[in-house]
């Protein structure tokens, strides 16, 4: 009898040490994978049905909040979820704020900021330790960005594809980065899967890319506007300079092709470097980049950031490119000669296009930009700052005095004069029409202006881009075209209270 015993005895503990071992490799050694398994979605539901932190304007505008279900007007009765995300702004920050989705997971600031709007930061667990906050938001992610400067931007912008960009010089702070198309996010986080569903396949599926910010996520040819790099690496390797002359000519043949290069329109243009720059003529530039030559022409786009990725607070950013390196164009001179002036294969993106302009406005000091300019705990704590930073340095402060004053030409009597006129500020810019069809076929262009104010002392720099889908845009010029979004913008942000 003893024998049996100790027989089942060891069979008992036995069974017990297989039941441990299986317990503990799903509970431990199998959590992680149980919690993603695709048939598993309890994990999700209880990470998505929780409380989230609020993301505000600078001028103090709640533009992403989580509220109970229940105090939803709109919302299902039977909804299985006790919390919802709610954009108020909708469209207007789509692209600022991302979308915090059950099905389809988190974009953009939702993401990048998921720290701080769920809670779970060293300082914000402190707090509820502590407790007494259970009324307030769990976190709040403070933006740079001014919900009065970003409507007027899309009301400027109407129904064209493209983007307004403002940001302060100094800083790098942006005020305003509003892309056409965009999407609301309000449907994306919706508590129903198939309209939520449905939305996201039409969103994916449009050729326009809404789900991009085009501000900083695509690229464009930038046309004349990249006169005002040409011109920085001329005047900094002193290949030109305020006195530099050039032959009044129609058309003219680089090295390496027969194929001429032509001024906008096929017209006779030529005169001094400020007169060349106002008026925008094609072949000084395409001239001076082939004096400055591959090397300092390549070295000296680099030094503005081109093919490198821009340090930004926003997932995603695409870098600008020159496209090519020096030995791309060691024997196509004539290649190098078209770059010059932003055509060929020269890409840039609108926010990268502000920076630009930022940093002539700036001293010669390019800023890393960015959005967030702090996060805050429930008690009101400071949890991060953002501090401006440099990130280049593409000139001397002497060359971006001279092209202050060569963007100022632009703007009193050159391309910019006709639509560029904000109420009682001085501007300096630079207009692009950035030609996207080969000689002879249908004429497509992009419309482009950048620049800054008021000129003797800037506060905003600003880059307007007007993509190239239609007639209406193609037959036009980004003095034209552009100049005035460019107009109503400042008119918006100088009519700010002080």
């Amino acid at each position: 009898m003893n024998q049996r015993i100790r027989r089942l005895t060891v069979v008992l503990i036995a069974l017990f040490g297989v039941l441990f071992i299986q317990a503990s490799n799903w509970q431990v050694l199998q959590s992680d994978s149980l919690k993603t398994r695709s048939g598993n979605n309890r994990s999700s539901i209880i990470n998505f049905d929780k409380p989230r932190g609020q993301i505000v304007t600078a001028d103090g505008i709640v533009i992403a909040d989580t509220k109970r279900v229940a105090d939803i007007p709109d919302a299902a009765t039977n909804d299985r979820f006790i919390y919802q995300r709610q954009y108020p702004l909708g469209e207007l920050f789509g692209n600022i704020t991302g979308y915090f989705s059950y099905g389809y997971g988190s974009s953009q600031l939702e993401r990048v900021q998921n720290d701080v709007l769920t809670g779970t930061t060293a300082r914000q667990q402190l707090d509820a330790i502590r407790g007494g906050n259970e009324d307030k938001p769990l976190g709040t992610v403070q933006l740079t960005l001014d919900s009065r400067i970003q409507a007027a931007a899309k009301k400027a912008l109407g129904d064209r594809e493209g983007s307004v960009v403002v940001m302060h010089p100094v800083t790098g702070a942006v005020l305003a980065m509003y892309s056409n198309p965009g999407y609301d996010p309000n449907v994306l986080s919706s508590h129903n899967t198939a309209t939520a569903g449905n939305a996201f396949t039409t969103l994916t599926n449009d050729d326009r890319k809404p789900l991009l910010a085009n501000a900083y996520q695509e690229r464009y040819m930038p046309g004349s506007t990249f006169k005002v790099l040409t011109t920085t690496i001329g005047l900094e390797t002193g290949t030109i300079d305020l006195a530099s002359t050039f032959k009044n000519e129609r058309a003219w043949v680089p090295p390496n092709t027969k194929k001429p290069i032509r001024n906008y329109g096929k017209k006779v243009c030529g005169g001094d470097l400020p007169e060349v720059f106002r008026r925008s003529c094609n072949i000084p530039f395409a001239k001076t980049a082939v004096n400055i030559g591959p090397d300092a022409m390549v070295n000296g786009v680099n030094r503005f950031g081109l093919d490198e990725k821009i340090p930004f607070d926003l997932p995603g950013a695409a870098a600008s490119t020159f496209g090519g390196m020096a030995k791309d164009f060691n024997n196509s001179l004539a290649l190098l000669a078209i770059h010059g002036f932003g055509q060929g294969q020269v890409q840039i993106t609108p926010l990268h296009m502000a920076m630009i302009a930022a940093s002539v406005g700036n001293g010669g000091t390019m800023m890393k930009p960015y959005v967030v300019d702090k996060s805050l705990s429930q008690s009101g704590a400071v949890i991060r700052t953002t501090e401006p930073s440099v990130w280049k340095t593409p000139m001397a402060a002497s060359t971006a005095t001279t092209l202050n004053q060569l963007m100022i030409g632009v703007v009193q009597n050159g391309t910019a004069t006709c639509c560029l006129r904000p109420n009682n500020v001085s501007v300096a810019a630079k207009t692009g029409t950035a030609q996207l069809n080969a000689e002879g076929q249908v004429e497509r262009s992009h419309a482009w202006i950048m620049g800054f104010a008021p000129a003797e002392l800037p506060q905003v720099a600003f880059a307007v881009f007007i993509k190239g889908v239609n007639d209406e845009v193609s037959a036009s010029t980004g003095g034209r075209l552009a100049g005035p979004v460019a107009t109503q913008v400042l008119n918006a942000i100088f009519a700010l209270p002080k």
